[in-house]
């Protein structure tokens, strides 16, 4: 079972296995991975306690090992470089004239009046595809989700720097845009969580089992959005 805590600003993803054991154990893998045991008669709220109090541990068992693993350059938005759209790479092409983004063959050709606004230039252009492309998508899932008897009261893009999508007690769905850079399935996946939420606030076994049922594939999107936009 795949659940998560929220510690001040971070947010600790973690997978719980129920077992025959006395206490409840914590462990943090190599690759940032936290894996809680408990006892078969623990409950969720009980566990979530638990983790909670060790956050501090596991955060900094986090960080230890996140100093091993190889650092990801911060883009310099030249050409040559490797952007993703939608899941899928392109070499950025960075060419002087009027404003504008193209996709042409496996190139992102980033037109500006000067090259230093192409990080400028392509933020701009990646929220405005993110406003459609997430309208289009959420449009089909609300649908699907009002046999529910529940909706949205408004779906919002905003910058989150450890989230992907959030769900307000205000039934306001937050999304995270740059998931525009991820498959449409992540997308989707992110969008089903958030809108199961109007159904179940919690990430209760009746949560988990809603997500099965609507969006059966969701935990392949969801660890191919934690690997390519990690």
């Amino acid at each position: 079972m795949n659940t998560f805590i929220d510690f001040g600003s971070k947010r600790i993803h973690y997978t719980l296995q129920y077992s025959e054991r006395k206490s409840l154990g914590i462990t943090v893998t190599p690759e940032m991975e936290v894996l809680v045991k408990a006892p078969i008669s623990a409950t969720l709220t009980q566990v979530n306690e638990k983790v909670r109090k060790r956050a501090p541990w596991i955060l900094k068992q986090q960080s230890f090992f996140l100093s091993y693993h190889p650092k990801t350059p911060p883009k310099k938005f030249v050409s040559g470089e490797s952007h993703l759209y939608l899941g899928r790479h392109y070499r950025l092409r960075v060419l002087t004239g009027v404003n504008g983004v193209k996709l042409a063959g496996g190139f992102m050709e980033v037109t500006c009046k000067n090259k230093a606004d192409a990080k400028k230039v392509l933020k701009a252009w990646y929220l405005k595809q993110a406003k459609i492309k997430f309208e289009a998508l959420a449009q089909k899932w609300v649908l699907r989700f009002s046999k529910y008897h529940k909706q949205p009261e408004s779906l919002v893009l905003r910058e989150m720097p450890t989230r992907w999508g959030s769900c307000t007690p205000k039934n306001k769905i937050i999304l995270n845009p740059e998931l525009i850079k991820a498959s449409t399935g992540c997308i989707e996946y992110v969008i089903v969580h958030e809108l199961s939420h109007l159904v179940h606030r919690n990430h209760t076994a009746r949560f988990m089992e809603l997500q099965d049922k609507e969006f059966p594939g969701w935990r392949k999107w969801k660890e191919k959005l934690e690997r390519v936009l990690a």
